[in-house]
């Protein structure tokens, strides 16, 4: 069994060259499962190709969406609200860029708004944007922040997610029940530590 060889890219628009086509997607799953030492002819996988690639457009369709556009609508009457807006327990999952498994967890996002606020949905949407790309948590947590940083220019934004990576508990180590914190912190977040000791201790329950 034999596939063409491609180059790998790092987008998914359909129009670029040098992007896999659907049916090079689905002979590459049928050569890692003959890989494995198993038939991809048989009757119990002969479909998993096309259910593979198909899950993969669901776990990486962050790579078609724009972060800008959802934080593109904004809202200025707030009658002067200027405190905390703090989003918690959004779903995280995503992929670790190492090995492709799975890394699930919750991220809890704050900023202090200045002249503007964002509806609430759209912070769970850029959450769920990156958590939809082959990451690593550390970049996934700084590339959430600095987004409201950039499109919403707050007073300060904070993120912290905590995600169990099934690199580690399923192979490797196979140390289960091990959770991963990071955190990024921007603006009054940074240099307020009762402000930063506040989110944390709000997100944490």
């Amino acid at each position: 069994m034999s596939v063409t060889p491609v180059k790998p890219v790092l987008v998914s628009d359909d129009t670029l060259p040098g992007k896999p086509t659907r049916e090079q997607a689905l002979e590459a799953v049928r050569t890692l499962i003959a890989w494995t030492g198993d038939n991809p002819d048989r009757e119990g996988l002969i479909d998993t190709p096309r259910r593979v690639v198909d899950a993969y457009g669901d776990w990486f369709q962050g790579y078609d969406a724009d972060v800008a556009r959802e934080l593109s609508r904004t809202f200025e009457e707030v009658q002067g609200y200027d405190d905390m807006v703090l989003l918690r327990d959004i779903e995280v999952e995503s992929h670790c860029e190492h090995h492709m498994a799975p890394f699930l967890g919750k991220a809890y996002v704050a900023y202090i708004p200045t002249d503007k606020v964002v509806g609430i949905s759209k912070i769970a949407r850029v959450v769920e944007i990156f958590s939809k790309r082959l990451q690593t948590q550390e970049t996934l947590t700084q590339e959430i922040a600095a987004a409201l940083d950039s499109h919403l220019s707050p007073a300060g934004v904070a993120v912290l997610i905590d995600a169990e990576h099934q690199c580690m508990t399923t192979r490797g180590v196979h140390h289960r029940h091990v959770s991963t914190l990071t955190t990024r912190f921007t603006g009054v977040f940074k240099t307020d530590p009762a402000l930063m000791d506040r989110f944390l201790k709000l997100s944490r329950g």
